[in-house]
């Protein structure tokens, strides 16, 4: 429905003339990623970082950040869903690599009320290391309008999150990082992935999946298995869906989505449809998968998801005679249950 990015011959992307597999930004070619070609390394540098397992941190800080240009801004929900989300895409020109699950920090233009320079906000990075052109000289970025009425009645909007939906190709955008450790995808190609995902949450399992399913490298080829849990308010609200479901098509054995969408879709209780009740209709091959040692779970999204969650697998773990609290610790000690929230 929302679909956006190419996976056709020719198109024309906004500040971005391709034909082929080739477009022209400023006078430089780009090479693009449309579903299923290869992707070229960049330069010796980041084929080096990927080689080596190296993880690129910290490289920008805010006193002295590096300034990409947006080259893609596009609204990619309903009208009638609550708030608006883009997908933006920044031209790095390869000086800032990164790898999937790494964020990065963007500085918006302007000033606070004080006068000083306004303070950087992190977002999840929604692309692969190579970018959505596979040319490793883009990021991209998915991001929600922050709008609301404070207890005083006053509109409230979100700096950051209105700023990088409202620029526009060609402007200029101050980022840093990139950073994190933490929701790294596995080096294992044959495990098996859970994501859990709220909302903009996504935005590192779509570079984990694109990596996956899209790309082809000649150095990985991922042979295990991506199970998706993906909760909105609405249906126009499900972000990349086009994508997914083209995934999914391609990979029937080795992709699962399961939409949590909580206005439309009614739990056993008749309350709200959220995550942990979409899990919970397939408890038990949580449950076993978990006890795998090639299991991995990624959570991503708003803070207040993962105490659902906990309360569900609780309940799940405790039918087997296992205390969670004590299984989740052994899974962190082990990197098999990494969480982001925010």
């Amino acid at each position: 429905m929302f679909a956006f990015l190419p996976s056709v011959a020719s198109y024309r992307l906004q500040g971005v003339h391709a034909h082929g597999t080739c477009s022209v930004l400023g006078g430089k070619e780009l090479r693009l990623l449309p579903s299923r070609v290869g992707c070229r390394r960049g330069s010796a540098t980041l084929h080096m970082v990927a080689a080596e397992k190296k993880v690129p941190v910290n490289l920008f800080k805010p006193s002295s950040p590096l300034v990409g240009t947006c080259i893609y801004n596009k609204k990619i929900v309903g009208d009638d869903a609550p708030g608006d989300t883009c997908h933006v895409i920044i031209h790095h020109d390869g000086k800032l690599p990164y790898l999937e699950g790494q964020s990065v920090g963007i500085i918006p233009e302007g000033t606070d009320d004080k006068g000083r320079p306004h303070k950087l906000r992190l977002y999840s990075i929604a692309s692969t290391a190579a970018g959505d052109f596979g040319d490793y000289k883009t990021l991209s970025l998915v991001v929600k309008r922050l709008v609301y009425t404070n207890e005083k009645g006053e509109e409230v909007r979100g700096v950051c999150s209105n700023f990088l939906n409202d620029i526009k190709p060609g402007e200029p955008i101050k980022m840093t990082g990139p950073v994190g450790k933490e929701m790294l995808m596995p080096d294992d190609p044959n495990a098996t992935i859970i994501m859990l995902a709220t909302g903009t949450g996504i935005a590192p399992f779509r570079a984990f999946m694109r990596k996956a399913f899209v790309e082809k490298h000649a150095d990985y080829q991922f042979k295990g298995k991506m199970i998706l849990y993906l909760g909105v308010p609405t249906s126009s609200s499900l972000l990349y869906r086009d994508e997914l479901e083209e995934m999914k098509a391609n990979f029937p054995d080795q992709v699962e989505l399961h939409y949590a969408i909580s206005r439309e879709m009614k739990n056993k209780q008749g309350g709200r449809y959220y995550l942990q009740d979409s899990m919970a209709e397939r408890g038990e091959e949580i449950w076993q998968l978990l006890r795998k040692d090639n299991t991995y779970v990624y959570m991503c999204g708003l803070k207040g998801m993962d105490s659902g969650i906990d309360s569900f697998m609780t309940d799940l773990a405790a039918k087997d005679g296992v205390n969670w609290a004590d299984f989740k610790k052994q899974l962190k000690q082990q990197h098999r249950y990494n969480v982001e929230v925010y």
